[in-house]
C-alpha cells in the first residue's frame, strides 16, 4: 500500500527503516515534546519497527503507521492509532528536524486523513504538549480546532524514568463532527 500526495510518499514503515527511523526518534532535540521518545538506543527504535509491520498484517490494525519519504528518502512518520469503536482515531506524527517548517506534516497528514476517511472513521483528533507551537499549529492548518487544553501529560525527552515532569496537554478535532 503506498498514498501519494504531490511531493510525498507514504507507506507502512518497516524494519529497513531503522536507521533513518532512529535518526529522528532518539534526537532529543527532534524529539522534545513527544510523550514516548526519544527511543534510548536502536534497540529500542527496532522493537517500535517491529510492531509496527505486525500492525500492518492484522486484519483489523489497532494503528496504521507510515513512513514519510521525499523521493526515496525517510524524514518521518504520521500514524492513525484507531479507537476502540474504529469510528475515531488518533493522528500523530513526527519529522525529522531537517525538514521542519516546509508543510511535510500538513501534506502527509492531509493524506493520511483521507485514508481515514476512506476507511469509514468519522472523528478524528490529535494531541501535543501545549509548548509545541509547530504542532498545534499544523493541527489548524488541518482544520482542526481546540477542543480542550487542561490535560496533563509526561514528556519522555524532558526527564529519566526517575524524574517526572507534568505540561500541559492540548487536544485539537477535526470539524467533521
Amino acid at each position: 500500500m503506498e498514498i501519494r500526495t504531490p511531493r510525498l510518499a507514504l507507506r507502512p514503515v518497516t524494519m529497513a527503516d531503522l536507521a533513518s527511523t532512529y535518526a529522528y526518534a532518539g534526537n532529543l532535540e527532534n524529539t522534545r515534546f513527544m510523550m514516548f521518545l526519544p527511543d534510548a538506543d536502536e534497540a529500542e527504535t527496532a522493537l517500535h519497527l517491529a510492531e509496527a509491520e505486525k500492525q500492518w498484517r492484522m486484519d483489523a490494525p489497532e494503528r496504521y503507521e507510515f513512513a514519510i519519504c521525499l523521493g526515496e528518502r525517510h524524514i518521518g512518520g504520521v500514524t492513525l492509532y484507531m479507537q476502540e469503536d474504529r469510528a475515531e482515531a488518533e493522528l500523530g506524527w513526527v519529522l525529522h528536524r531537517d525538514y521542519w517548517r516546509c508543510g511535510y506534516v500538513t501534506e502527509a497528514a492531509n493524506a493520511v486523513i483521507d485514508f481515514a476517511r476512506a476507511m469509514g472513521i468519522r472523528r478524528i483528533f490529535a494531541c501535543c504538549d501545549s509548548e509545541n507551537v509547530a504542532s498545534y499549529r499544523t493541527m489548524l492548518k488541518l482544520g482542526m480546532h481546540l477542543c480542550k487544553d487542561d490535560g496533563v501529560r509526561t514528556n519522555r525527552s524532558m526527564g529519566d524514568a526517575q524524574r517526572v515532569e507534568w505540561t500541559c496537554e492540548v487536544i485539537y478535532r477535526d470539524s467533521n463532527e
